[in-house]
């Protein structure tokens, strides 16, 4: 019986131990803690395990370029980026290192990107046009030109291909509206002269890309 409880007493021992463990790894204001930790145990909560989010309230960062990640999270951590959702969910991450926060980014930039989703024909077929070749008319520079034929973003610039439709909208709305996102000066141009029709246009191709897209962006609709 001293036996049985000596075991018990150790059991609860290491429990305690873990949970004491886990509850540091939760600690974002812990340099030790290990940035790929941080993305499983605390950024998984609203962005997904790799990076998929189902919400978008959350943008989607599997795939996404890591330059991007990293200024984006940079901009977070001093609180320069201050749409109402980055105050909210995302001023909070102030104690992340530079080291953390380049671990981030690499381990998100890495994951399997999602695959587009299906949406209205008519508003796709819209919004590729905007992407591919831009609103002459209305002095708005196509998509394109900065985020790649496929969507898929250069650097600073991010992969929009596949990202949630309502983000996309969200944040044209910040460009155009706005000084809540900083490095925002070229969008803010690109944006000022679209219509919310035009935004969801294009994010709704953005969203599809590149599962209900049919052709690719550099070639010429029927419209």
């Amino acid at each position: 019986m001293k036996k049985l409880a000596q075991l018990i007493s150790l059991g609860m021992l290491l429990a305690g131990s873990g949970c004491h463990d886990l509850e540091r790894s939760r600690s974002v204001d812990n340099p030790a803690v290990a940035g790929k930790t941080i993305a499983l145990q605390v950024c998984s909560n609203c962005h997904g395990a790799n990076g998929v989010s189902v919400s978008p309230t959350f943008p989607k960062l599997a795939g996404q370029q890591r330059e991007y990640l990293i200024n984006q999270l940079t901009d977070f951590k001093a609180h320069s980026r201050s749409d109402p959702n980055a105050r909210r969910f995302m001023w909070g991450f102030t104690h992340l290192s530079d080291a953390q926060i380049e671990a981030l980014a690499t381990y998100f930039s890495n994951q399997q990107q999602a695959p587009g989703k299906p949406g209205d024909r008519a508003l796709i077929d819209e919004g590729r046009a905007i992407f591919a070749f831009g609103l002459q008319d209305k002095g708005v520079a196509a998509c394109s030109s900065c985020h790649g034929q496929h969507g898929e973003g250069a650097g600073q610039f991010p992969r929009l291909a596949g990202q949630h439709e309502d983000y996309i909208v969200k944040q044209l709305l910040v460009f155009q509206s706005t000084e809540e996102r900083p490095r925002g000066a070229i969008m803010k141009a690109v944006c000022n002269n679209m219509s919310e029709q035009d935004m969801r246009a294009v994010a709704a191709f953005l969203e599809a890309f590149p599962a209900e897209t049919g052709m690719t962006t550099n070639t010429q609709t029927d419209q």
